[in-house]
């Protein structure tokens, strides 16, 4: 087994756990890389066979639909992170009395041509999630989901899932968005196994840490959270190791660009509206995150792009977020159950699985910008009055919706 189930555990190694919550030293990383895995279709201890059809809310016409929602976390105070999810208040419980409302694992594979891939890829691959505070019921809901959609358990004891965690402190909108995260690797690749690391709080400095725990034992990590880009000292740690993946925020453009996903180093994921699944139709979503830093050059592979910065642009790529057009979530920590959930928070741990079927951790910002043919160009919506294409979906690259979302995994 190539982790230890924190969770399962004694006290003892909580204590140490938490005593390390603060250890990354101010400036500098001391990350160790995981020696990237190879795919493997052995070595996950589960069986995947094509899952049943199951009559999803797309399915039946009963989805996408209209209705409120909100923002999960809310603002936060220089040098902490908030999270990126957004909540349907609308919807309490399935659509149906067996049907879950939002998109399903079929249909997002069918939208974004992964149905093959998540069948048979992913296998040795894992995909870590940093997140903030402890989630008690995530493995629970976790499996309700994947149970529900006809996919294979994921757990502590058969070393599908393992969790990392820094505080026993709780927190519900960080638990919304844990659970939003997990299942939707278990949606993109149902045979990757699943690392949580729970940060000690909200804070950079914490979220660092957790992130740097997470680079050494993970092939891809997805952050769906940020904060507005300034400080540099633990950009280290998001540099050099396999994959990493961060959500562009969900303000619509800004004059501060989110980080962790404005590093050169970071996939940068925006949004979309993915109205229909079969035949995939997406516009940007109105509130995907873009902008430009005031910190870090023009890389080399935006560097022929018009993009509106004379720096760094985000996003790079995107995937559904809009929670108009938003995914069923199993959630039970001061929730009910089943929910719908968007913003970028749903499009990052997507396209950061999306990374583990393709099972390449080498170069990723750069293999998106050589593979566009790969993507679906989203040519519509905007997300701000700035203009195009920092504002203004078209074609080619654009600040919302970046080279675009997956058409398999060949840009990956």
């Amino acid at each position: 087994m190539r982790f230890t189930t924190v969770t399962a555990v004694a006290a003892v190694a909580l204590l140490t756990a938490c005593s390390e919550s603060n250890s990354l030293p101010s400036g500098a990383s001391n990350t160790v890389c995981r020696p990237h895995a190879q795919q493997s279709f052995s070595s996950i201890p589960l069986n995947v066979a094509p899952a049943p059809r199951i009559e999803t809310a797309a399915h039946l016409g009963l989805w996408p639909r209209q209705g409120p929602s909100v923002r999960v976390c809310g603002d936060v105070a220089a040098g902490f992170a908030r999270c990126q999810a957004w909540e349907r208040t609308d919807i309490q419980g399935p659509i149906t009395p067996d049907t879950p409302a939002g998109y399903a694992p079929s249909d997002l594979q069918m939208a974004y041509g992964l149905t093959s891939d998540s069948q048979n890829n992913g296998g040795g691959q894992t995909v870590a999630i940093v997140d903030a505070y402890d989630d008690p019921n995530v493995e629970s809901d976790l499996n309700v989901y994947r149970s529900k959609y006809g996919l294979p358990a994921c757990t502590f004891a058969n070393g599908c899932f393992t969790k990392q965690k820094y505080t026993v402190q709780t927190n519900p909108s960080w638990a919304a968005e844990e659970s939003v995260d997990v299942e939707m690797v278990s949606a993109i690749c149902p045979k990757c196994k699943i690392l949580l690391v729970e940060a000690a709080s909200t804070s950079t400095a914490d979220l660092s840490s957790a992130e740097q725990f997470a680079t050494s034992k993970a092939d891809l990590v997805s952050d769906s959270w940020g904060t507005s880009e300034g400080t540099q000292t633990y950009d280290g740690v998001y540099t050099g190791c396999g994959t990493i993946v961060a959500a562009t925020g969900d303000h619509g453009y800004n004059a501060t660009a989110q980080w962790p996903a404005i590093l050169p180093s970071v996939v940068a994921v925006g949004g979309t509206s993915l109205t229909s699944t079969s035949p995939r139709a997406e516009t940007a979503w109105l509130h995907a995150g873009s902008g430009c830093s005031k910190i870090y050059g023009k890389p080399s592979f935006q560097s022929s792009l018009r993009t509106g910065c004379s720096m760094r642009a985000e996003a790079d790529v995107s995937a559904d977020a809009d929670p108009q057009t938003g995914v069923a979530i199993y959630d039970t920590f001061d929730r009910r159950g089943w929910l719908v959930f968007g913003g970028t928070s749903v499009a990052t741990p997507i396209v950061a699985s999306v990374f583990a079927l393709a099972g390449n951790a080498a170069n990723p910002v750069g293999n998106l910008y050589t593979h566009t043919s790969g993507l679906n160009d989203v040519t519509s919506g905007s997300n701000g009055a700035c203009g195009a294409p920092l504002c203004v979906a078209g074609r080619g690259w654009d600040g919302p919706t970046g080279l675009g979302t997956p058409n398999g995994t060949g840009a990956f």
